[in-house]
């Protein structure tokens, strides 16, 4: 399965989805984005009233359905306030450290649909003036947005429609290296997004019918927890796509799919973690199987919010996750194979 995948579509659309801004609550350009390539490869898609995606896949037996879900929404922060001085204080949305997006370029997107370029500093962004420029604790009250534009007042900003409340994304610096590298912000979770239309786009290519019908579930509020709260109530199980983890004590590399047998939410349905290492085995994928205390996922967010199913979780290798990520292609095909692996033969009912 592994060698039929359509590596140069998934890569075209990863680097689609990464150039596209979509911070947490601010997915409407992205969405239509989803829409038009799910369009493209002959599929439908409804949306819920959060604006998350559902497409169906029909399946050979309707005695249960399969859920698989990646997140679109990335991290990224609002407007707080506006400085006297003409920059901007801002608030984050999702959770990352300061120091991940200090000397950053970032983009403010306001109301009325104009954007402007700036970059993230602290409030003491020079060691040659401030002496404790390198001991200052990076946290939201000593950050700000230095906006590239002729501004010398909070009324100078609002002159360009900046506000309270407006949205600010993070410049993604997508990379896509010859030796197979990909680094760029935000592949938590657009390579998941991106390997669950590989799937589909291999699916339609090859006429390969489920075992059971797939409903696809594209959330747009991962990142700061419901996410998938809600789900489409046909769902049985649902199959969590989102990075893999790496650092201590983790065995996850970039070139492997996770297997998550455990994270913040507490263990995954057991029979189809085992499946999934089962599958993983037979068609020869590099894996990994670990435990991520400190994270949580779209099936996290479906079983806390009362959803009456078996859930599990896999996803690319990701490396310096909520910082400058960075994968690797075969994580990717390994990711995709599982999946297709999983589609065509889950474990028993």
């Amino acid at each position: 399965m592994k060698n039929r995948i359509n590596r140069t579509y998934v890569l075209e659309i990863l680097e689609r989805l990464l150039l596209t801004p979509s911070p947490s609550g601010f997915t409407h350009d992205i969405m239509k984005l989803i829409a038009e390539q799910t369009e493209k490869l002959g599929y439908s898609m409804s949306f819920t009233k959060k604006g998350g995606g559902v497409i169906t896949v029909p399946g050979k037996d309707d005695s249960r359905v399969i859920g698989l879900s990646a997140h679109v929404d990335t991290l990224g922060a609002i407007v707080r306030s506006i400085k006297a001085s003409g920059t901007l204080r801002f608030t984050s949305v999702g959770g990352y450290m300061m120091g991940a997006v200090e000397n950053e370029y970032c983009r403010v997107h306001t109301r009325d649909g104009r954007t402007y370029d700036g970059t993230i500093l602290t409030t003491k962004p020079s060691v040659h003036v401030y002496a404790d420029a390198r001991e200052l604790k990076r946290e939201e009250a000593v950050m700000e947005i230095r906006l590239d534009e002729d501004v010398k007042s909070a009324e100078d900003v609002k002159k360009l429609g900046i506000g309270v409340g407006d949205f600010i994304s993070f410049d993604p610096r997508a990379q896509f290296k010859d030796n197979g590298f990909i680094k760029s912000r935000h592949l938590d979770d657009k390579a998941g997004v991106a390997s669950l239309y590989g799937l589909l786009e291999l699916l339609k290519r090859e006429s390969i019918l489920p075992a059971h019908p797939l409903k696809l579930f594209i959330s747009t509020y991962e990142e700061v927890g419901h996410g998938a709260a809600f789900l489409p109530p046909e769902i049985d199980e649902l199959l969590a796509v989102d990075m893999g983890a790496m650092g201590d004590d983790l065995s996850c590399t970039e070139w492997d799919v996770s297997i998550c047998a455990k994270d913040s939410s507490g263990p995954y349905d057991y029979r189809m973690t085992s499946q999934l290492i089962r599958l993983a085995e037979r068609d020869g994928l590099r894996y990994a199987v670990d435990i991520y205390p400190q994270y949580g996922s779209d099936a996290s967010a479906a079983l806390r919010g009362g959803s009456n199913i078996r859930a599990a979780l896999i996803g690319p290798g990701v490396h310096a996750s909520h910082s400058m990520e960075r994968t690797h292609s075969e994580a990717l095909w390994n990711t995709i194979a599982l999946l297709a692996a999983y589609a065509t033969e889950p474990c028993e009912s």
